[in-house]
């Protein structure tokens, strides 16, 4: 099934919920209503925003839909922006008496000769109405650039939502597009030349943006222009664009609440039928993906409790992923829930006027569930940096941004892991090497975060491509003193050697994970002999403070482990074990209590020294 199908199959899950648009009408952001008296004079401003923080934002109204503006002069049927609607506008204006003529010329003429009350109003008002009338009262500075809609004094509803008034949009709507057989539908109908505009993609124009577009030559065949290249009918272009737009909306509950780097992330499930029992099924799908799918934010490993925002969706997204790692079916988690409903994931980013599509991903709601939860499993380490599962979003960020920002996610990599997570293949190796890339620019190594990041790509590609022979190959999960692989031993080595010159120099300018980490996880023959030197003046110095014997012990043991000759260099995959070693090291613990820890209370006092 195609993006638009299943959008198209969403809008009549809307219309069941009685949450659809009417054919013809689109949903936007209006700020201000001017309340007129039959004679079509303004008596009243309504305003019509709602409180969003500390500021007062237009609220969303059903409206005539919008018409799909570029550079031309096109007014909007019954509603507009000041510039429009009034003929005033807070900035320069050049045009703005040209668009206030068009709007006033495009009414006149379609309002002529009708005998609504309502619509009479709206026709004498535009009539009459000076630009000049706004500097009085009742019109107010807030409303310019806002977009206006009108209403009758003394009723409830809009002038546009007068029956008169759906009629004139209906006739409109028609229009003189010839039949074609829709793509979409396989149902033949008026074709739609302009694709809707989709709103609410981060990044993209505040406007809107196409989905489908054919605005260049090099987007058609054959000599059409615009929609004729892929035959869509105005039915169909409508319900994708409704549905989208409803999907997008900044409260909607079936988009992520941050984007994964540049892309925009929506979600929808299928109902079977139009029964209470389907509907409930796929809400019950949808619920469950954002919990997997958007996690609370995780506090690190180590912080207070406080941190930790929403103790009882943590718990809950643990008690989802435990069932399912179990293989226990969905149902228990919730009686609703079905896994063979067809599920929907898109991520769609900005490129100038259009919309690229970062990844569309479709299949039953059972084999998401398993992915996501395979994914969790393998981003297992011992002991965990974080208390709450993280997100997509929150592991990237703490793996791969420059200076920790979402905004600085690779776009890319978001949509190729993203795209991983959710069909269980491999994950890209860009996400290996720019986790790596990370710790040699200066990340700290003994977060967790990497170390967690590397071993799930290394455990996933061991377990997808390995043969039955290689299952030893899996990085360990905990600490494994007897592990066979070099590199996670020589990070095991770094790690002791870091303990050693705490314990013995206490705070220093720079510690030789500063000076040495990267160096030392990729040249490791040209690093350690040096390292070692060094280490040895250390272990000299606890010897005389008897102190620290358990790092004479462990350094033995790891040295017991290693080859005669250390590798002259370490591929990406080795480097990632390094970095799994030292972490799992790092976090050892000698009777009872963590090896850092006694660094720490053994380390000498005083001021900060330079090695």
């Amino acid at each position: 099934m195609t993006i638009l199908q299943s959008l198209d199959r969403y809008y009549g899950r809307m219309a069941a919920r009685g949450e659809a648009e009417a054919p013809g009408f689109s949903r936007e952001k209006i700020g201000f209503a001017i309340v007129l008296s039959p004679a079509g004079e303004p008596v009243a401003v309504l305003d019509l925003r709602v409180a969003s923080g500390k500021k007062l934002v237009p609220r969303l109204e059903e409206v005539p839909a919008a018409v799909k503006r570029t550079v031309g002069i096109l007014p909007n049927l019954l509603w507009d922006k000041s510039a429009y609607a009034l003929g005033r506008t807070a900035g320069e204006g050049k045009r703005t008496a040209a668009e206030h003529a068009a709007f006033q010329a495009s009414h006149t003429q379609l309002l002529t000769g009708t005998d609504d009350e309502g619509l009479l109003a709206l026709r004498r008002f535009l009539e009459d109405w000076k630009p000049e009338r706004f500097d009085a009262p009742p019109f107010l500075p807030d409303m310019l650039d806002a977009n206006i809609v009108f209403r009758l004094d003394g009723e409830a509803g809009f002038i546009h939502q007068r029956a008169a008034a759906r009629a004139l949009v209906e006739q409109r709507a028609g229009g003189d597009a010839p039949t074609i057989l829709c793509l979409v539908t396989g149902q033949p109908g008026p074709a739609r030349r302009l694709h809707p505009v989709i709103k609410g993609v981060e990044g993209a124009q505040s406007s809107g943006a196409a989905l489908v577009s054919f605005n260049l030559d090099a987007f058609t065949s054959y000599g059409k222009a615009q929609g004729d290249n892929a035959p869509t009918s105005e039915a169909a272009a409508f319900r994708y664009g409704a549905a989208l737009n409803r999907l997008l909306d900044r409260g909607s509950a079936n988009r992520l609440r941050r984007p994964l780097g540049d892309a925009t992330v929506v979600f929808w499930a299928d109902a079977r039928d139009a029964s209470p029992a389907a509907e409930a099924a796929a809400r019950a799908a949808e619920d469950i993906f954002a919990l997997l799918g958007d996690p609370p934010a995780p506090a690190v490993a180590g912080a207070e409790a406080g941190l930790d925002k929403d103790a009882a969706a943590t718990r809950r997204v643990q008690e989802v992923l435990a069932a399912l790692s179990e293989g226990r079916p969905l149902r228990e988690m919730d009686p609703r829930l079905d896994e063979d409903v067809r599920f929907h994931v898109l991520g769609l980013s900005p490129n100038a006027a259009r919309l690229s599509v970062r990844f569309w991903l479709s299949d039953s709601f059972g084999a998401f569930a398993r992915c996501l939860a395979r994914h969790y499993q393998d981003l297992a380490i011992e002991p965990l940096p974080w208390r709450a599962p993280p997100s997509v979003n929150w592991l990237l960020m703490r793996t791969t941004a420059l200076q920790g920002k979402f905004e600085n996610i690779p776009p890319l990599l978001a949509g190729e892991v993203t795209r991983a997570v959710l069909s269980g293949a491999p994950y890209p190796r860009t996400l290996l090497s720019a986790a790596i890339l990370r710790l040699r620019a200066g990340d700290d190594p003994a977060t967790g975060w990497h170390a967690a990041a590397i071993r799930a790509v290394l455990a996933r590609e061991h377990r997808l491509r390995r043969r039955q022979e290689d299952r030893k190959e899996d990085p360990p999960v905990s600490l494994d003193r007897e592990e066979p692989n070099a590199a996670y031993q020589l990070g095991r080595m770094f790690a002791m050697a870091e303990i050693a010159q705490r314990m013995a120099l206490g705070t220093v300018n720079a510690t030789i994970r500063d000076r040495y980490f990267g160096a030392a996880s990729a040249t490791p023959a040209s690093v350690f002999p040096l390292l070692l030197r060094g280490m040895q003046n250390h272990l000299s110095k606890l010897r005389k403070d008897r102190k620290g014997g358990f790092v004479e012990r462990e350094m033995d043991q790891i040295a017991a482990m290693l080859p005669p000759a250390l590798p002259r260099a370490l591929r990406l995959e080795e480097q990632g074990r390094f970095v799994i070693g030292y972490y799992h090291q790092r976090q050892a613990r000698v009777a009872g209590k963590a090896i850092v820890q006694i660094a720490d209370e053994e380390a000498p006092e005083g001021d900060d020294a330079s090695e």
